[in-house]
């Protein structure tokens, strides 16, 4: 009796678990078709409200500007800084020794060629130049004398002969002492400003100390030093552009000569270029860029560097373009050339009569629709 008992209970016990396990399953799968009959109803609204918005909403339209693309003059140039010197720019000295007697000249004064500076003293020279004078009158009185005689035949022949000697021989003398005291003036050697005295009455002067500097600032010659990269580039009556940043001007001149050699060292060939300086603004030692023209194309197609971009494939632009009837931008690669000045040369890639987008390019991509302003 007692085994029955335990098999009904075991029995009962089983069924009752697999009643429970059968009816959570049923809950479950009902559970999960009504999640799926939701999903299913909220797609269906999504698509019908996308619809909906798509056919009232307008495609997004970019406004930008853009300019039409023609063939002009590109120039490229390279910049080097001139070293300003005076045509003239002259360290004046005396051609001879001696106290400075006389300062005839002041500082800033215009002069001219030949003029006299300044005379160093001569009282010597002249004391002695005296001293020969009276010498000579004597000898000359004795010359004429013995000539006298000697054109009668009288007296000997080494007496005329003497006679004619010494009086050469002091004329010659008196002659060297004028020269010196000649040297003893100190002459402007052209025209010019006296820039600078540097002595005054009493000092001494000589031949290694200069007394003046004179300065004409008339014409101006510029140097400058150019890397020997451009020594196919650069030619005697090339033109040049001159900028003088402390004097904010510019002015344009020829190349006057081009040098024959290559400094070893900066390996670098020099060039002149001279100047007119009527109002005398341009100082010797001022700050001058020139300019120097290395390529030319009559006939390019360029536009400001800002517009060309690049990413992993090369360099490209946007353009205006057509498509099924609307206005696009539209990415074209592009080969670059020369830059100068903030503008490219573009050497393949654009033609004329193309629109390139010059305001809102940071704004589209390829296939944007774009209206130009």
């Amino acid at each position: 009796m007692k085994k029955i008992l335990i098999i009904l209970t075991t029995a009962l016990f089983v069924y009752a678990c697999a009643s429970t396990s059968v009816e959570d399953d049923n809950t479950k799968r009902e559970k999960l078709q009504e999640l799926k009959q939701q999903v299913h109803t909220l797609e269906q609204q999504i698509t019908q409200l996308e619809k909906e918005l798509s056919a009232n909403q307008e495609e997004e339209t970019i406004k930008i500007k853009a300019e039409t693309l023609t063939q002009k003059r590109f120039e490229h140039f390279f910049e080097v800084t001139g070293q300003v010197e005076a045509e003239h720019d002259v360290d004046v000295s005396p051609e001879t020794s001696g106290v400075i007697k006389e300062v005839l000249v002041k500082e800033g004064q215009q002069v001219t060629k030949g003029q006299i500076m300044a005379r160093l003293n001569t009282d010597i020279l002249e004391r002695s130049i005296d001293e020969l004078q009276v010498q000579l009158d004597l000898a000359v009185t004795n010359y004429e004398r013995q000539k006298n005689l000697w054109d009668q035949n009288i007296g000997s022949e080494m007496q005329y002969l003497q006679a004619k000697n010494n009086k050469e021989s002091l004329e010659t003398r008196i002659k060297s002492l004028k020269t010196q005291i000649e040297l003893a003036e100190v002459k402007v050697p052209s025209d010019g400003i006296v820039d600078v005295i540097y002595q005054k009455k009493g000092n001494i002067g000589s031949p290694q100390t200069p007394f003046a500097k004179v300065v004409d600032v008339s014409h101006i010659k510029i140097y400058g030093d150019i890397s020997e990269s451009y020594i196919t580039k650069v030619h005697r009556g090339d033109s040049v552009k001159i900028y003088f940043p402390a004097l904010n001007t510019n002015t344009m001149a020829t190349i006057y000569q081009v040098g024959n050699t290559v400094d070893q060292a900066s390996r670098t060939f020099r060039v002149r270029i001279n100047i007119e300086n009527p109002g005398k603004l341009i100082k010797p030692n001022l700050v001058a860029v020139l300019k120097f023209r290395d390529y030319l194309n009559k006939n390019a197609i360029v536009v400001p560097t800002l517009f060309i971009k690049e990413d992993f494939t090369g360099h490209y632009t946007y353009i205006v373009d057509q498509k099924d009837g609307k206005t696009i931008a539209k990415k074209v690669y592009v080969e670059p050339g020369v830059t100068d000045n903030n503008l490219t040369e573009v050497v393949s890639g654009l033609n004329t009569g193309m629109q390139v987008v010059s305001e809102g390019y940071n704004q589209i991509v390829n296939g944007s629709l774009v209206s130009i302003n």
